[in-house]
């Protein structure tokens, strides 16, 4: 809750954000940030697989050896983090898209990027990297470590269909992953609103934060614990099918490839 006579946000639950976003913006709104963010997923993606296995490579050639559970968190970690810093204006183009209502800031792709050069500089496409720097490192390594170790697990069953492993770890290990990080998530996405159009998206009374230490204090000091995982059950809707089906992809484009190098 908000406190010290702080104006209530506009969204409460699930259901009537739903409610709310269609009554006031139509179905369109349910989409706003859609090109920022599909530009987001393919650059991400690539980026982040390309560097994983690179970086399991370095550590598999190392003259020691590193436990199986440390392959993975390690590349899992300098995965993220390299994709994260390469992509991270995108990420930020998306949360700013998504948080206009009909008075738009921003009219279009190409003139948030006009807007936020002119008006915040290159510093202005990384706001919050610092907190998302931090949030994505351990996610990048919990779930890839989470899920190595479950698809192991599940791979022993007897009885399991062949392919379902991969989705299944992968939707776990993004609910494991999400939960554990959620709060700097939370504050990444609070930055990322900062500076001159602040006031002016669907919630008007976003505070002033400095800092991942500064929002992180603020939060508490208005809001309570609680307030560090709003939007957690809705994230975790999102993340885990995302996650259960892009590691399918992944797994399946890597055996074709694999087949189609060992024909020819």
């Amino acid at each position: 809750m908000f406190k010290h006579g702080a104006v209530y946000p506009t969204y409460r639950g699930i259901v009537p954000t739903m409610r709310t976003i269609l009554y006031q913006e139509g179905v369109r709104g349910l989409w706003k940030g859609n090109v920022p963010a599909e530009l987001l997923y393919m650059t991400y993606g690539g980026t982040q697989f390309l560097a994983y296995r690179e970086a399991a490579a370095f550590i598999q050639s190392l003259p020691f050896d590193v436990p199986d559970s440390g392959k993975s968190f390690f590349s899992g970690a300098i995965a993220g983090g390299a994709a994260t810093v390469i992509t991270y204006p995108l990420d930020l183009l998306r949360t700013r898209f998504a948080a206009q209502g009909n008075q738009r800031v921003y009219q279009s792709l190409l003139h948030s990027v006009q807007q936020i050069h002119a008006n915040e500089g290159i510093r202005g496409f990384f706001r919050g990297v610092g907190a998302a720097i931090i949030q994505i490192v351990p996610y990048m390594g919990i779930f890839f470590c989470t899920y190595e170790a479950t698809k192991i697990r599940l791979q022993a069953i007897e009885y399991a269909p062949k392919h379902w492993t991969d989705s299944v770890s992968g939707g776990f290990a993004a609910a494991v992953g999400k939960t554990c990080v959620f709060p700097l998530d939370l504050i990444r996405k609070r930055l990322q609103v900062q500076g001159p159009t602040r006031k002016k998206y669907v919630h008007t009374n976003i505070p002033v934060y400095h800092n991942v230490r500064n929002a992180a204090k603020e939060i508490l000091k208005a809001e309570g614990i609680k307030g560090l995982y709003k939007g957690l059950t809705v994230s975790l809707v999102k993340a885990a099918p995302l996650s259960a089906v892009t590691m399918w992809t992944y797994e399946q484009s890597l055996q074709i490839l694999d087949n189609l190098c060992t024909d020819y």
